[in-house]
């Protein structure tokens, strides 16, 4: 070997099949050749990794993670391993496993748990704080995880209700001329909602707790003169909500509620001479104890790879001068 190269080798416990960790056709080994610049070969239970003693050292530890995430019984995906190796790849001490390995959500047979840094971070201050403003772009999993926590607190009885809201921003003439009564109106804007908790508590369990009035999902202008207690309350896109809107809604909260606020200020719907509630709340309220700030970006795009991409190519065109429609 030449000067500044390293080998290492890996044994993995014999109660893993090396598929697992290295994928159909070696598919997840390639990946992590590609991403290091290594050669890694396997033989049997054995993995030789050699290359460049930086990248040798970070391939190492990916894989160590790996095999420690599997020995706890959690699956490598390629949604995944993409994530823990730019995890590795960053230079940081972050492991992957801490990230991996904090569930959300345990119904109908799935787990729902962070997937990035950024995540884990978000999930850490729900756990902690009374209100959460989680403000990022597409694709991040702020709602997503705000529904499946939310749900969990409802599930181990930490709250009585769960209450999803949302602003109408069309709430106005284009909604006037839709048939039906302003939840049918709506329901369009809400319908990501729905579709979430269908997918965590099943179709007629989320019908049956509507029905009794455990999960309500309303339109922000019916949270107006209420006092929620004992609920969990969600206000999503809130970024289309004026500075009235949103002091309406944050004084909503009762005895033993708690609030997550999600949103996207560079997704602002509203008039130009309308200012976003989300963008003026944080001059307000960031010193205030029990409220936090979480911003995540495109590293925690969970969608596909290309809108992590999109979302970085937009921020570089916007930082250059560029304008969005």
């Amino acid at each position: 070997m030449k000067g500044g190269d390293a080998e290492v080798k890996i044994v993995v416990p014999g109660n893993q099949p090396m598929v697992s960790l290295l994928g159909h056709e070696d598919k997840f080994l390639k990946t992590v050749e590609d991403a290091f610049g290594c050669r890694i070969v396997a033989r049997g239970n054995e993995i030789d990794i050699s290359g460049e003693e930086e990248e040798t050292e970070k391939c190492t530890r990916l894989f160590e993670e790996l095999i420690e995430l599997l020995e706890e019984g959690l699956v490598i995906t390629p949604e995944n391993l993409n994530i823990a190796i730019q995890m590795v790849k960053s230079g940081k001490e972050i492991k992957p496993t801490e990230v991996f390995r904090e569930a959300v959500l345990t119904a109908r047979g799935k787990i729902i748990r962070p997937k990035t840094l950024g995540q884990k971070k978000y999930v850490e201050e729900m756990r902690k704080s009374t209100i959460v403003f989680s403000i990022g772009p597409a694709g991040t999993g702020k709602t997503y995880l705000a529904l499946a926590f939310a749900v969990q607190c409802l599930l181990d009885k930490k709250v009585e209700r769960l209450i999803l809201t949302r602003p109408a921003v069309e709430a106005g003439e284009k909604l006037g001329f839709l048939p039906g009564n302003l939840y049918e109106k709506v329901d369009p804007y809400l319908r990501p909602l729905y579709d979430a908790l269908y997918e965590m508590l099943g179709a007629e369990r989320f019908h049956r707790m509507m029905e009794q009035g455990i999960i309500e999902v309303a339109p922000l202008a019916f949270m107006r003169g209420r006092t929620l207690n004992e609920s969990f309350i969600i206000l999503d896109e809130a970024q289309n909500t004026s500075p009235e809107q949103m002091k309406m809604f944050l004084t909503r909260l009762g005895f033993g509620s708690r609030a997550v606020i999600t949103g996207d200020i560079t997704q602002v719907d509203l008039p130009k001479e309308v200012d976003s509630g989300l963008m003026v709340v944080r001059n307000i309220l960031s010193e205030i104890e029990g409220v936090s700030f979480v911003y995540l970006d495109a590293r925690d795009v969970v969608r596909h790879r290309i809108v992590q991409q999109i979302v970085e190519a937009y921020k570089k065109y916007e930082s250059q001068g560029g304008k969005t429609p």
